[in-house]
């Protein structure tokens, strides 16, 4: 018998269920190549990928944005990470096993990502999940990106449950501040991509995991919190 479908579980794509940092940071090496500097290393990439384009312009040119070159510069590194958008990214290790039981218990999951849907989409065309996500949440599908809360908001209308009942997944603080805005359970993904500097525990996420494969013994035991809850006496 499947589990109750009045929770659903929502990740956000870059750094919490999909590894994306390999093909990014190819991007702007190949971007830095091209301008006569040297590829930086992957592992300082990894930490900025989170804040997406205009941050790796930020930190591959140490520019400002809104500056000519900043913009000429972001519109190339776009267009070499759409060259080869889904080379080396995958699921993080324990995700593939997580969507997989998520689909067998007929609960929905979904994204809610700050990556525009025109990459989004790319990358997801490319990828072999386990199971198609019921929704895909881009920044072009809200009034107001996170961390407002609208993306959640609309997740759970189209799960058809209360915002409660959701489950976020996310690396950054903008991910917690917007499943906390909206009343979600909120797990914080410290095996992302955490920026130097930044204090996680300062986020109040309910939980914490280091590890990707901690995923699935968390949600499971989250689902089955709320159905006993739910259950009728």
């Amino acid at each position: 018998m499947g589990l109750s479908s009045a929770t659903a579980v929502v990740f956000d794509l870059d750094g919490t269920l999909l590894d994306t940092a390999p093909d990014l940071a190819r991007a702007l090496n190949r971007l830095r190549i091209e301008k006569d500097l040297p590829p930086l290393p992957d592992d300082t990439i990894r930490a900025s990928v989170s804040n997406g384009a205009r941050a790796l312009v930020a930190l591959g040119f140490n520019e400002t944005p809104g500056s000519e070159r900043f913009d000429e510069l972001r519109s190339r590194l776009l267009e070499l990470y759409m060259q080869d958008i889904a080379s080396a990214t995958e699921l993080f290790p324990g995700l593939d096993a997580l969507l997989r039981w998520l689909d067998q218990h007929n609960i929905g999951w979904g994204i809610a990502t700050n990556k525009p849907a025109l990459y989004t989409q790319a990358l997801l065309a490319q990828l072999p999940l386990p199971s198609s996500p019921g929704i895909v949440i881009c920044p072009d599908h809200v009034t107001h990106p996170k961390p407002d809360p609208e993306s959640l908001l609309l997740a759970a209308r189209h799960f058809q449950c209360a915002p409660e009942q959701l489950i976020y997944l996310g690396d950054h603080q903008r991910d917690i501040a917007c499943g906390q805005a909206c009343g979600a359970i909120t797990i914080a993904c410290l095996y992302g991509y955490i920026e130097q500097g930044d204090n996680p525990d300062s986020w109040q996420a309910t939980h914490t995991v280091s590890d990707s494969q901690q995923l699935l013994a968390l949600i499971q035991q989250l689902i089955r919190e709320k159905q006993r809850v739910t259950e009728p006496l």
